[in-house]
C-alpha cells in the first residue's frame, strides 16, 4: 500500500505508524541565502530539558543515548538538506516531546527560499515516499531560529505536529527558552547579532548590573584592607539582593549613583592688560578714612 503525504498547515499534527523517523530539513541554497543547520531538543514533561546533553546540535551532533543523532548535510538535485534521526521507541520515559528546529547563519530566514520539513519513517528504503511534510515560511521575516515541528507522545504512540515558531535571538535564545545553560559571552554575541540590544552604554550598566548580583550571590570580593573592610556595606548590599521587595528591579544589584549637580564652570583667569587699570578688590572700593590719594604727576601740576 502506497504511503501518502500529508500536506500539513501550522498547528496541525498526525499520528505516526512508526517509531524511528527522520526529519530532513530541506531550502534551496543560492547567492545570499544563510546556510541552515538542524537541531533537535529532548524535553520532559515540564517542557524543558533535562540537562544539557538533551541538546543535539552541530557542536553536539549525537545524544549520549544513541537514540537521536544529527547526519552530514547532502545535496541533492531539490536542494541542500540537513537531517536528525530519532529512534522515538527506545528513548527513555521521561522524554516526552522531541523538538526539530532550523537555525540561520550569515543572514535571517527571510532569506531562505522553499524551507519545508519532511518526515520519513526511518526504517523505510531511500525511494519510501514522506510521511509528512510541512513548508515553514517566516513570521516577520527577522527570525535567525524556528522550531519547525516537534514529535511528542500520545498514549503508547507518537504523533507529530507542525509548529513554525520563530526567534529573532538565534539558535542561542531558542535554546536557552527550553532550558539551556549557555555561556554569557555567546548570549551577548547572539543578542548583538539579532540587534536587540540597548544601547552601548546601557548595556554596560546591564552587565554591570549582573556581575553585581552574581557578585552577591556567589559572594563578594574581598575589599582592600583585609576581610574585614567594607563588611558592613557588603552585608547590607547582600541584604538588598536576597530579599527583594515587590517592586525591586533585581537588574539593579549595585547602589545607584546619584545624579551630580550641574555647575556652571569657572571663569577663565586673564591676564593683565598692560596700560589699563585693574580690578580692585573689595576693601580698596571703600577706603579708610585716612587714605590719601598719591602726589600727582607733573603733567597735572598747575602753572
Amino acid at each position: 500500500m502506497a504511503v501518502m503525504t500529508h500536506a500539513m498547515l501550522k498547528g496541525s499534527n498526525v499520528p505516526l505508524d512508526t517509531a524511528a523517523v527522520r526529519a530532513v530539513l530541506r531550502w534551496t541554497p543560492g547567492s545570499g541565502v544563510p546556510d541552515v543547520d538542524a537541531s533537535a531538543l529532548l524535553l520532559g514533561p515540564s517542557g524543558r530539558v533535562r540537562s544539557d546533553e538533551d541538546f543535539v546540535f552541530y557542536n553536539q551532533p549525537r545524544h549520549p543515548s544513541g537514540l537521536v543523532r544529527r547526519l552530514p548535510k547532502k545535496r541533492d538535485s531539490k536542494g541542500l538538506t540537513d537531517t536528525v534521526e530519532a529512534d522515538l521507541g527506545s528513548l527513555d520515559p521521561s522524554v516526552d516531546r522531541v523538538v526539530i528546529a532550523a537555525s540561520s547563519d550569515g543572514g535571517t530566514f527571510r532569506s531562505v527560499s522553499d524551507l519545508r520539513i519532511l518526515l520519513y519513517d526511518a526504517t523505510a528504503g531511500p525511494e519510501a515516499e514522506a510521511l509528512a511534510l510541512f513548508s515553514v515560511t517566516a513570521e516577520t521575516g527577522e527570525e535567525t531560529a524556528v522550531i519547525c515541528g516537534e514529535l511528542y507522545r500520545r498514549g503508547d504512540g507518537w504523533k507529530f505536529r507542525a509548529v513554525g515558531q520563530g526567534y529573532p535571538t538565534g539558535l542561542i535564545g531558542l535554546a536557552t527558552d527550553f532550558g539551556i545553560s549557555v555561556d554569557e559571552d555567546a548570549q551577548d554575541a547572539g543578542r548583538d547579532a539579532a540587534g536587540q540590544d540597548t544601547p552601548a552604554g546601557e548595556a554596560h550598566g546591564a552587565q554591570e548590573a549582573q556581575d553585581g548580583l552574581q557578585e552577591a550571590q556567589g559572594g563578594f570580593r574581598e575589599a582592600p584592607g583585609g576581610p574585614g573592610a567594607g563588611g558592613a556595606a557588603q552585608e547590607a548590599t547582600a541584604a538588598v539582593v536576597r530579599a527583594p521587595g515587590p517592586d525591586l528591579d533585581l537588574t539593579v544589584a549595585h547602589s545607584p549613583v546619584p545624579p551630580q549637580p550641574t555647575m556652571p564652570p569657572p571663569m577663565p583667569e586673564r591676564a593683565p592688560a598692560y596700560g589699563y587699570p585693574q580690578p580692585v578688590t573689595a576693601p580698596e572700593q571703600n577706603p579708610a578714612p585716612e587714605f590719601r590719594m598719591p602726589p600727582m604727576g607733573p603733567q597735572f601740576v598747575r602753572s
